[in-house]
């Protein structure tokens, strides 16, 4: 695979020559092929200026050019996906399976997006037709819709190197909408997104969409990223990441002289509830389930269950031995960065080091480990110890959890009452338990953005009624999805237009309804001519 090494400036590539470094295997610690170049000021400077102009014409781009340029990119991504899923199993030591399932997400969401502009009703068309014979004043005509907000600035997640990164959700979602999109790549995947993001360059050339429509710069460390938020030409920003950084770049956005939305999926531990009905049932299954489920990519997942709350039960004792028998045979996993797995091993150091927790149950390393390993481990404590500890109740990023025991009712629902907000909340509950459960889903309805039912948060649906989100401090915005067609509003503002003749109004508010959407005209919701 040949690389330039450059970030991409729409139809050309940067020229500034800033610190040169390279990605490095998470199985063997070694630097991979290919030299990246990091962007400098001059760079991002280009890039915010080619998308503010680019925006003027892209922002009117008919829904059908659009739509065609978002299937094109997918297209480009499938004809490269055998090379793009070998560089990204050396760049994060990812399964190939998984690496296959996220380029049919990526493309299924692009595509997805299409549909959903192609189809029109989205831009939410609302028209409240003149009344000049109104008394005491007559009425005007008002028409509004969504229209997009301009240039965003969208961050490579570490963890889904194709799904959440150059052409992920919030890429797709900008792109639908009509927003030119600067991406700031993961250092710790350049090679992908190089290849992702040339694809991306491609489709623009091939659909005629204005160059700067697309830029995609890299860096190793936080200083382009830093520079993208402040320039007074991005309008909103996009990011999955930690909570240290994604709270840094939300207080950048809001004090600048003009604060921008950011829309940020930060952290979330996505509390699992046990009810004593379904561990009477099916403890054993419950916690094969789990240990599938924190495991799963080396807990390297936004929606890992990272506190379980368990009854004490007699049946609680087989949940608690199947669960360990499984922890303790886990293979060594691969974490993605080493900052990744040097996190992950000191908060299992700090968690042993504290009072009130026990180990249960700790994966032993084989001989012939890779450079940035990680252990299964699994931790409990009681009720009463977790309400005491607020730090219990943190995200820990790799493959842990926390089981918290509960005697009584009561406990589970204080506990309940005192979590933050996190992206998802699970019940495994029987029918019974279900029906005595409503005022703790009442509870979890005000803490989460996806309530789940006897199933295990980890997979997330890319569907129009999908929710991944949560209130703070899961995301900074819980009005808002990052994935599911919804999250195309993150990115379009609201747009009135007063007392204009129908002829110089947009498409979707004109009188004769050329793109036959679904709009409200005079309070009902119709598709006809008025």
């Amino acid at each position: 695979m040949q690389f330039s090494g450059r970030s991409i400036l729409g139809f050309h590539d940067g020229q500034e020559s800033g610190e040169v470094f390279h990605a490095i295997s998470p199985s063997t610690g070694e630097p991979l092929p290919g030299e990246f170049t990091s962007a400098g000021p001059r760079d991002v400077d280009t890039a915010a200026r080619l998308a503010a102009k680019a925006f003027a014409t892209y922002s009117h781009v008919p829904a059908k050019i659009r739509a065609e340029f978002l299937r094109a990119v997918a297209g480009r991504i499938e004809s490269i996906a055998e090379t793009l899923i070998e560089r990204a199993m050396q760049e994060t030591a990812l399964p190939r399976p998984r690496l296959q399932g996220e380029v049919g997400r990526t493309c299924n969401q692009l595509r997805l997006f299409a549909q959903v502009i192609e189809e029109g009703s989205w831009v939410g068309a609302r028209i409240d037709r003149a009344d000049p014979a109104r008394q005491p004043a007559p009425k005007p005509d008002i028409r509004s819709m969504l229209h997009p907000i301009g240039p965003v600035v969208v961050f490579g997640a570490s963890n889904f190197p194709l799904a959440f990164s150059v052409a992920g959700g919030d890429t797709a979602s900008a792109l639908a909408a009509g927003n030119p999109v600067i991406v700031k790549a993961h250092p710790a995947h350049p090679g992908t997104s190089a290849l992702v993001g040339e694809a991306v360059r491609e489709a623009s050339r091939e659909c005629h969409i204005p160059e700067g429509v697309f830029s995609l710069l890299f860096d190793k460390g936080i200083e382009v990223g830093t520079a993208l938020v402040n320039h007074p030409l991005v309008k909103a920003v996009g990011f999955t990441g930690s909570r240290a950084a994604g709270q840094a770049l939300m207080r950048a956005c809001a004090s600048r002289p003009e604060p921008i939305p950011f829309f940020g999926e930060m952290s979330s531990t996505n509390p699992v509830f046990v009810l004593p009905g379904a561990m009477r049932e099916r403890a054993e299954q419950i916690a094969a389930g789990l240990h599938g489920s924190f495991t799963l990519g080396a807990g390297q997942f936004c929606t890992k269950p990272g506190i379980v709350l368990v009854p004490e039960t007699p049946q609680t004792a087989a949940f608690v031995a199947k669960l360990s028998d499984l922890v303790r045979g886990s293979a060594a996993f691969t974490m993605l960065t080493p900052g990744i797995r040097k996190s992950y091993c000191s908060a299992v150091v700090e968690r042993k080091s504290v009072g009130t927790l026990r180990l249960l149950a700790e994966a032993q390393p084989s001989r012939d480990v890779p450079p940035l390993h990680a252990l299964a481990a699994l931790f409990e404590t009681d009720a009463q110890s977790f309400l005491h500890n607020p730090s219990l109740a943190d995200e820990v990023f790799g493959p842990a959890t926390l089981l918290v025991r509960y005697s009584t009712r009561e406990q589970m629902m204080e506990i309940a009452r005192n979590f933050e907000g996190h992206l998802t909340a699970t019940l495994h509950a029987t029918d019974e338990d279900l029906r005595g459960a409503a005022d703790l889903s009442s509870i979890l309805v005000d803490k989460v953005g996806r309530l789940l039912l006897n199933g295990f948060p980890t997979g997330v649906e890319v569907c129009h009624a999908m929710v991944h989100g949560g209130p703070y401090p899961a995301t900074s915005d819980g009005r808002s999805t990052s994935v599911g067609s919804q999250a195309i509003f993150r990115f379009a503002r609201l747009v009135c237009y007063q007392g204009f003749p129908s002829e110089a109004l947009p498409d979707e508010l004109k009188d004769a309804n050329p793109l036959g959407i679904w709009r409200m005209v005079d309070g009902n919701f119709t598709r006809d001519v008025i």
